[in-house]
């Protein structure tokens, strides 16, 4: 009997999309649109901290949202109340955006409308970490009930972000989550990420993270 043959197509699978997420992030920098991409697991606060930020940050900027999601436009209608035009992105089951989607995505929204343009990728710690988007940064949101150890169990994550965000501060007492270990590991996988304590809630700690997304977007966009 013939010996099976292995073809390996996660390689070349992955170096397409890196491709197209590459001229994607070049047709961004030419418009001066600052895309993000905002990645965590379900229930971390993306949403909250998305209503807050565009709260804060709506009158010295021009914000459109893009909303990931297996299902639902909740999201999407949650952002738009909040003062941020928003689409919702179906993704027909898959558990992440890629350069493709997220271009479809940014057409349909009208990115050159806009200085920010953050996109809201579907709650999970794994698959969208491994898909380059085209974004100038991403950013991860981990809330307290969530634990301290999850840059030890899923490393990509912390690897591939840019800015941290450790949500739910006003939990701390009621939680066994030690902040000096979620630092330390967060760093251990990448010692160049920033990290924001916050409370999407009370707003605690947003004036840090919010500096640094205003001149982030100001350093792209100039």
């Amino acid at each position: 009997m013939d010996k099976v043959r292995v073809i390996e197509v996660k390689q070349s699978v992955f170096a397409n999309n890196d491709a197209h997420a590459d001229r994607l992030r070049r047709e961004l920098k030419a418009q001066k649109t600052f895309l993000i991409n905002l990645m965590s697991s379900p229930g971390a606060g993306k949403t909250t901290t998305l209503k807050r930020t565009i709260a804060d940050l709506k009158d010295e900027m021009r914000i459109g949202v893009m909303e990931a999601d297996i299902d639902s436009t909740v999201d999407a209608e949650a952002i738009a109340a909040a003062g941020a035009k928003a689409i919702q992105l179906h993704t027909g089951g898959m558990c992440h955006l890629d350069a493709a989607m997220t271009e479809q995505g940014l057409k349909e929204i009208g990115a050159e409308d806009f200085d920010l343009v953050v996109l809201e990728n579907v709650g999970n710690l794994v698959c969208p970490a491994e898909f380059d988007t085209g974004a100038a940064k991403n950013v991860a949101i981990l809330s307290v009930p969530e634990g301290h150890d999850k840059p030890l169990k899923y490393p990509l994550m912390f690897q591939v972000c840019q800015a941290l965000l450790i949500n739910k501060i006003d939990v701390l007492p009621y939680f066994d989550f030690d902040m000096d270990k979620v630092v330390s590991y967060a760093k251990m996988r990448n010692p160049d990420i920033k990290i924001f304590p916050v409370c999407a809630k009370t707003g605690e700690g947003f004036p840090a993270w919010e500096n640094w997304l205003r001149q982030q977007t100001t350093a792209w966009n100039g």
